[in-house]
């Protein structure tokens, strides 16, 4: 067993003190949320302080669990993350029309796939974690499909699923993957890594957000995310990535490392939220589920941390792990 997938929270002051950090960010954001609802008047305005306060009691919600999870150790946030993927594949092939022919792909999917990946990742097996799913699946999924004979819209049906597959659960695997980094330096402190993570990919949602209500003006892209505004992508991406530099103590980059790589992610974080929403509008839905007030569903929530994950997850790798063979 890889020893840089162990940690405790209660003995790591490091990530007590993001989690403090984050808890008390709520306690101020649920004041600021509550005083908001008294003073507002105007229907625009009080449906857009409705939604803030929906999305800090979704935070509450949120935090709480990973907050129980890490206090579990590492095998309760793999299966956390595993549980998400679950739940984010359903909500992703709910929405796709599927064949009878489909089903027993579908079996391999949910029930073979999915949990090796996650395995993978308990056992530390970074080979069979990187080439599961892009590899193995790959060519699985559309054998599985082609052996019933049905072959009606065979090409859509199968790049649905592997889509499916790719983006619910091996992109999102990459946050949790982080615990299995060798990092020299910083060992049995990558859940500290993992939580920095997390919260600068949600932190740049919420703030391009704030940002985007305050001063936002110009859309992006009207036709699949009209709420999304250049103002606020930037107000967004400069303030996590001032964040993450700040934040630099609890990661092994140094300040200027920490600012970069924070900014890659969070702007492949955006990257991934404009796609998962083109996803949806081809669907004709305006979010994946309803599981989470205030936020839709569960992939929602996890659209920015499907493109952000394997970023951050292959650049720390990269530069700050031996890697043999390179």
């Amino acid at each position: 067993m890889n020893p840089a997938i162990s940690h405790n929270l209660p003995e790591d002051p490091g990530l007590v003190a993001l989690v403090g950090g984050v808890i008390a960010l709520l306690v101020l954001a649920t004041l600021i949320g509550t005083a908001l609802r008294r003073r507002v008047r105007g229907e625009a305005a009080v449906a857009t302080v409705a939604n803030l306060n929906a999305r800090i009691r979704a935070w509450w919600v949120m935090v709480g669990v990973f907050l129980t999870l890490l206090l579990v150790g590492r095998d309760g946030t793999l299966v956390l993350f595993g549980a998400l993927s679950f739940l984010a594949l359903r909500e992703f092939i709910s929405l796709m029309p599927t064949r009878l022919a489909d089903h027993r792909a579908l079996f391999w999917v949910f029930f073979v796939l999915t949990p090796l990946q996650y395995w993978s990742i308990h056992v530390a097996w970074y080979g069979l974690f990187i080439a599961l799913i892009p590899v193995l699946a790959f060519l699985v999924i559309p054998s599985r499909i082609v052996a019933t004979g049905d072959g009606v819209d065979f090409l859509s049906r199968t790049a649905n699923l592997q889509w499916a597959l790719m983006v619910c659960v091996y992109c999102v695997s990459h946050a949790p993957a982080i615990l299995m980094l060798e990092i020299p330096g910083f060992v049995g402190q990558n859940a500290k890594l993992l939580f920095y993570f997390v919260l600068l990919v949600q932190l740049s949602d919420v703030l391009q957000y704030v940002w985007g209500k305050l001063l936002g003006r110009r859309a992006i892209s009207p036709t699949i995310s009209p709420n999304k505004t250049w103002e606020g992508f930037w107000g967004g991406l400069l303030c996590t990535t001032g964040i993450g530099a700040a934040l630099h103590w609890a990661t092994p980059f140094s300040p200027g490392a920490a600012a970069l790589i924070a900014l890659a992610a969070c702007f492949f974080g955006f990257l991934g939220g404009l796609t998962m929403s083109a996803i949806k509008r081809g669907f004709g839905v305006k979010d994946y589920g309803t599981l989470i007030e205030g936020h839709g569903g569960v992939l929602d929530r996890l659209d920015s941390v499907c493109f952000a994950a394997p970023i951050f997850f292959h650049i720390t790798r990269y530069f700050y792990t031996a890697i043999p063979g390179l």
